[in-house]
């Protein structure tokens, strides 16, 4: 509320009875009025020390970048402050009805502002207006970018942590001319780049691509290639090549790019200490702190271990496969998340025997349906599956390089116990956001306390206003480097660019580089049915049967897809489903296609291009060339090839 104003008048009173400067009158302070600055007493004359006020509220403004003057009765000024707290603004509060030298303050601010109204905020040392104001610049956005102009920090913006998310924030940030830092230690195994850079996509897919290369040797044979040797594989050669790669990356990629952006960046350990300082840690243990206006947590996962006896002595994780220096061997993969069935598909495909043990299900939370073909295409590629058993203890019975590990596991029900050898055993249950030491306790951000995933708000903001999180630290976020990077910039741009546009994680393309590769875009089948009700969706899918693949006749039919459709709503789109070669390229353009409201019938009408993979998914899911064979499914569902062109028939009579 404000305070009633009287004509000449300009004086604050408290709410209690107190006695002037002059020690001549006492004033009821439910009037709360401003008294006239030339007469402040009510028994006229000008009041002594009156004329030092300005300098008075200059001391204030002096203490820091946002001062409120108010009273203790003022509810509007609590309107100010809870903002200001959720933000993490720093700010005084004077409550002039609790100083003596109040009357002299009253008369600075009138001098100062010719404003009578409760409450005063001062930013920068200018007055900015009352609680009506702030409170409106708050709602138009404006208010975050007035109060960073104001506030004196070292840094407008500091990124905790190499991923590519907040790389992404930090250099979009210094396009707009902000002073960033970006703070990433690079004695661990992620270097800047994050995950993705170094110990995820990029490494996985290079070895995914020795595998598939590794088949095409099989393969050319039949297309008439001869070898006068036998073909072999050489880790060792693999693995320098993959590590050399990603060293590049980082060393001439990410650092110069940050480097042109003038984006700084230290090789150091951030923690927050305060709400708006970080302490950082370098290589040689140096300490030093760091102010900023907003932090943005980027630090990546690392991966969970299962807490038995010999985990962490002698399992490895997929962080240590991609760069290790000999030959896994016999490889127990424990965990069928996708890294884990990953890492089990190019394995088998380098030659190399591999076991995968599952506790429940392969793959939760993709297409169960999908699932199951990977797991029998796997089956096929001579990969054992050990289930459902869960893993108990690891000890090594040889030395060597891989050495020799015995391994004892237990079924999910508890009836029966599994005990066998292997040469290295790959643990692959999940990762967990790398947030136990950064300190988000002493700021009050909050998060999960058994996964670190930090709680964020639609505009990926945690509680404490001025922190945010980006990419896979986030809860409930997609874990994927194109989603982080994404937010990344647009956060920057809300930040900075007065732009509102906020990421959108509903129909993200996702890609899984399991030995049959495997695209999705949009919703699962037992999700749609879930929001949708099983008698609202169509499924629609098929069989089909890759060229390349015919002459060597090998997986005849494996390659599957399918669309799932929501019926009320014209049958649109609302899935898209791979499992082929080359299936990431194929769903890419399916994504742009859902974002825009693709229907069944716009799919239909659709001409595809003739003879490759994407025929029999980007054409009329009706029918495809007569060089890539459909299976027409027999199940409940519909088949995608619905209605057959005339060649099709021509080609399935011969069937």
């Amino acid at each position: 509320m404000g305070n009633t104003v009287r004509r000449g008048i300009a004086l604050l009173l408290d709410q209690t009875r107190v006695r002037s400067v002059q020690n001549s009158a006492t004033e009821d302070s439910n009037d709360q009025e401003l008294s006239n600055p030339q007469t402040p007493g009510r028994r006229g004359g000008t009041q002594p020390g009156v004329k030092n006020g300005e300098e008075l509220v200059k001391q204030f403004l002096c203490q820091s970048n946002v001062v409120i003057f108010t009273m203790t009765s003022c509810t509007r000024s609590t309107q100010v402050t809870d903002i200001l707290a959720t933000m993490g603004v720093p700010h005084v509060c004077v409550e002039l009805d609790k100083r003596g030298d109040k009357q002299e303050i009253q008369h600075g601010l009138w001098v100062l502002t010719q404003q009578r109204e409760l409450p005063f905020v001062f930013v920068d040392g200018k007055y900015f207006g009352g609680a009506e104001k702030f409170v409106q610049a708050q709602r138009d956005g404006t208010l975050n970018e007035i109060l960073r102009r104001g506030l004196r920090y070292d840094y407008d913006l500091v990124v905790i942590g190499g991923g590519l998310g907040g790389l992404a924030a930090a250099k979009e940030a210094a396009s707009f001319g902000k002073n960033v830092l970006v703070l990433n230690f690079g004695g661990t195994k992620c270097g800047l780049g994050g995950t993705c850079i170094n110990v995820g996509c990029i490494a996985k897919k290079l070895m995914h691509q020795a595998a598939l290369l590794g088949q095409a040797i099989q393969d050319s044979s039949n297309f008439g290639w001869e070898f006068n040797k036998q073909v072999s594989h050489n880790w060792t050669c693999m693995m320098e090549a993959v590590q050399l790669h990603i060293k590049a990356m980082n060393c001439s990629h990410h650092k110069q790019h940050l480097q042109d952006s003038r984006v700084t960046y230290l090789n150091a350990l951030g923690e927050l200490v305060a709400p708006h300082t970080v302490k950082t840690t370098d290589t040689k243990g140096a300490a030093m702190c760091h102010s900023a206006a907003v932090f943005i947590i980027s630090t990546g996962e690392s991966p969970r271990y299962l807490g038995i006896p010999g985990d962490r002595e002698f399992c490895i994780t997929s962080d240590d496969l991609f760069s290790l220096p000999h030959c896994p061997g016999h490889t127990l993969v424990v965990g069928a998340s996708y890294m884990g069935l990953e890492c089990a598909g190019f394995l088998a495909g380098l030659g190399l025997p591999v076991t995968v043990m599952v506790r429940s299900i392969l793959l939760r939370g993709f297409d169960q349906k999908i699932a199951e073909r990977i797991e029998e295409h796997m089956v096929n590629q001579r990969i054992s599956f050990l289930r459902p058993f869960v893993l108990t203890k690891v000890e090594k019975i040889q030395e060597g390089s891989p050495g020799k590990l015995r391994v004892t596991a237990l079924s999910s029900d508890g009836k029966e116990t599994f005990e066998g050898e292997f040469n290295t055993v790959l643990l692959a249950i999940g990762r967990e956001a790398c947030t136990r030491n950064i300190g988000l306790d002493h700021v009050g951000v909050k998060y999960n306390p058994r996964t670190g995933k930090v709680l964020v708000d639609e505009e990926d903001r945690t509680n404490v206003g001025h922190i945010f999180a980006i990419g896979d630290v986030q809860k409930g976020r997609l874990d994927l480097t194109p989603v982080a990077v994404q937010a990344g910039r647009l956060l920057a741009r809300r930040l900075y660019g007065r732009q509102r546009t906020k990421c959108d994680y509903i129909n993200v393309p996702t890609m899984l580089f399991t030995s049959m590769e495997y695209g999705a875009c949009g919703v699962s089948e037992e999700r749609a049915s879930q929001m949708y009700g099983e008698e609202n969706i169509e499924v629609y899918h098929s069989n089909f049967w890759p060229l390349e693949w015919t002459v060597p006749g090998r997986d005849k039919y494996a390659c599957y897809a399918k669309v799932i459709c929501h019926i009320p709503d014209s049958e649109r789109v609302v899935g898209v489903h791979v499992l082929g070669p080359n299936a990431g390229e194929i769903v890419q353009g399916f994504a742009v296609a859902l974002r825009c409201g693709l229907t069944k019938e716009q799919l239909d009408s659709t001409i595809g291009i003739h003879p490759v993979c994407a025929e029999v998914r980007n054409a009329s899911w009706r029918f495809a060339s007569a060089l890539i064979y459909p299976v027409l499914c027999k199940t409940e569902q519909r088949c995608i090839f619905s209605s057959l062109h005339p060649i099709w028939k021509y080609f399935l009579d011969g069937l």
